[in-house]
């Protein structure tokens, strides 16, 4: 396909076709689930495509297998406008006894679950895609691999070329495929479009429930000023009711998030749970993030003029992006990423954590020696406090900065690294 940029995942989905009878591939719109999966499927079927859409959902319920037939492997878009071929590709996959047979691709998670009747454990994989990382999009190096970081090689120098102004455009920009290599106006309109989708039509077309699209609106606005935190619902619901005339309970704004999970528009991220030498008590809150940190500077309808105005709100959205791209290299490791936050106040940003056991450490400060310094007396005292009897040691210390020239080592072992020149 002509112009269309390597994604990380493009390695990870071969991979598991090797390993699989069927892959299903999901995450937010616009993300480029379909072209990337096209590269790899030898025959294709659009299920929502205008022509035949209700033809193609209609011949799921009759003979599902016919939508089957094809070079493999085959891909179906948008499965799960019919849910039933869930356990058509499942049953296929045990009939041909062969690997590497379907992709599934969707942007929703399906509501019709009476209409699944086996997980498909054991038969079909799932990957999470997400928005485009720096390395993808082409502003980080990449020189400071975390693949060599967890085996061992921490001796890392290199250059960073991004300096403030840079990642101000970057997190309002966001990962979006369309977005790349566009003007700025252009780069930064496509963030506002998706936030205008998912108000006004994606999060009622999933599952087919009204919701007010001004109260989307104004619940996205809150959950970007609470962005990187673990902020609870009431207090969300606090910073809504005031411009909510028909009144808001918690489980109103449970249900909306929830949808808006579904259509993975919001990904939390979940806490870590070390073992550690005391007994302090370790807090379980997810911290809040949507799947891409522009979704929420499009929600606030700011600029990246606005961000540098405003340094505290930079480095929290800042922050979110760091995420986004560290999950997607995690994903390629094979691992998950988590935070950690104990009831005295100690807290790890991030911790990337892969299926071997081994961990890395990483807290994140938009820039200045100060901040670079307190990242760092955070990861030894947490580093200190781990039971290293029960679990292995960090395999990195990591403080992942936006400004800096360079990515190196410091004495006491700390990783000082622009996210500028992470990658795989």
């Amino acid at each position: 396909m002509p112009n269309y940029i390597q994604r990380i995942t493009d390695k990870v989905l071969r991979e598991r076709l090797e390993e699989k009878g069927a892959i299903l591939l999901e995450g937010a719109k616009w993300c480029g689930k379909t072209t990337t999966a096209a590269q790899q499927a030898k025959s294709i079927i659009y299920m929502q495509e205008p022509k035949n859409r209700q033809q193609n959902i209609a011949m799921a319920q009759l003979n599902p297998s016919i939508l089957l037939q094809g070079e493999t492997p085959r891909l179906i878009d948008e499965w799960q406008l019919a849910p039933s071929l869930w356990d058509a590709v499942r049953f296929e996959v045990d009939q041909r006894n062969e690997w590497g047979q379907f992709i599934l691709t969707g942007s929703t998670t399906p509501v019709q679950r009476d209409e699944i009747f086996h997980s498909g454990t054991g038969r079909i994989a799932r990957i999470v895609m997400r928005t485009m990382s720096l390395l993808e999009s082409g502003e980080s190096n990449g020189e400071v691999s975390l693949e060599k970081l967890f085996t061992g090689d921490t001796d890392i120098a290199t250059i960073n070329n991004l300096d403030l102004p840079d990642l101000a455009f970057l997190v309002c920009r966001g990962g979006w495929p369309r977005a790349i290599n566009q003007s700025k106006r252009v780069a930064l309109r496509q963030a506002f479009d998706y936030v205008d989708a998912v108000a006004e039509a994606d999060l009622n077309s999933f599952d087919g429930i009204e919701r007010d699209s001004e109260r989307i609106r104004r619940l996205m606005r809150s959950y970007s000023r609470n962005i990187s935190s673990q902020a609870r619902l009431s207090k969300i619901r606090q910073d809504m009711i005031a411009n909510d005339v028909d009144g808001l309970s918690t489980d109103t704004i449970y249900a909306y998030i929830n949808a808006l999970k579904n259509i993975f528009v919001i990904e939390e991220l979940g806490a870590w749970n070390p073992n550690l030498r005391s007994k302090t008590s370790i807090r379980t809150s997810n911290t809040l993030h949507f799947v891409d940190p522009s979704i929420a500077t499009a929600s606030l309808g700011i600029s990246p003029d606005d961000l540098i105005n405003d340094l505290s709100t930079f480095g929290l959205l800042f922050e979110s992006m760091c995420i986004r791209d560290l999950r997607i290299y995690a994903d390629y490791l094979d691992g998950k990423v988590y935070h950690y936050r104990d009831q005295s106040g100690l807290e790890c940003d991030a911790v990337i954590h892969l299926r071997n056991g081994k961990y890395g450490l990483i807290e994140v400060k938009l820039g200045g020696d100060y901040l670079v310094e307190e990242g760092a007396k955070n990861l030894k005292k947490l580093s200190s406090q781990l039971d290293t009897t029960k679990m292995k040691n960090p395999s990195f210390l990591m403080v992942l900065t936006g400004t800096g020239n360079y990515a190196f080592k410091r004495e006491d072992g700390v990783l000082v690294v622009p996210v500028g020149c992470l990658g795989i």
